[in-house]
Parts: C-alpha cells; sequence; structure tokens
C-alpha cells in the first residue's frame, strides 16, 4: 500500500493536524514514503520561509512525482471518462495503484475519478 497525500494533506500538515501528521509519520516510519506529484506542491507552497517549515519538513520525507507530460497524458485521459475537469485531482488519482490510500480534502471528487479509473481505493477525508 501507499499513501498519497493531495493539497488538503499539506494544509492539514500545515495546521499542526495530529492525526494527519501520525498517519503520514508512520508510513514513513516503515519505509514506505508518501507519494505526492509537483502540481500538489505547487497549490500548497507559497513564500515559503519559517511560514512554510513544517511543509518543508514534510516534503523531505514524500517521494514527489513530476507532473510531466506521461502524467499529465494519462490525467487528460482520465478526466475525459467522468465530469471532472480538474488535472491536478486526476493526476493524483493516477499516482494510485488498487489498495492505495489518498489522504484528501476532495473525497467527493476523488471518488468519481477513482471509479472512471477502476481503482479500489481509500479515500480518507481530511
Amino acid at each position: 500500500m501507499t499513501l498519497v497525500l493531495d493539497a488538503g494533506a499539506f494544509v492539514a500538515v500545515e495546521r499542526s493536524e495530529r492525526d494527519v501528521i501520525a498517519v503520514i509519520k508512520q508510513e514513513q516510519l516503515a519505509g514506505r514514503p508518501p507519494i505526492t506529484h509537483g502540481g500538489i506542491v505547487g497549490q500548497a507552497w507559497r513564500k515559503g520561509g519559517p511560514r512554510q517549515a513544517k511543509l518543508a519538513r514534510l516534503l523531505r520525507g514524500v517521494e514527489v512525482a513530476p507532473l510531466d507530460e506521461a502524467l499529465g497524458k494519462q490525467a487528460g485521459q482520465l478526466l475525459a471518462q467522468c465530469t471532472r475537469d480538474d488535472v491536478i485531482d486526476a493526476a493524483v488519482v493516477q499516482l494510485a495503484t488498487d489498495g492505495d490510500e489518498i489522504l484528501t480534502s476532495d473525497p467527493g471528487d476523488l471518488e468519481e475519478l477513482a471509479r472512471a479509473a477502476d481503482l479500489h481505493i481509500d479515500l480518507t477525508p481530511i
């Protein structure tokens, strides 16, 4: 199982939400770094510096996949199968495989995308 993070997970860490931090740390300590993509980092990252020290620490233990041509095409193809239009959300779903968990502040949006991708994943609301 892989833990996939959407922007809501980053916001929760920035707000010091202990339950989210605990889930992420548990995966890191088990040698399973969570994954996200560069578009999610862009949604969460603003001025940097001391205000985002928690996010900077979190990023050191997260695998950040590039939102490159291949992932962009996969996300676009997924969007063509459903009524959603957010490429960032679609790319998060495309990072997941059956049995993975996504920490998300948008479980409804991601549920439709996961169904369209025929993925059996756990969507954990934040």
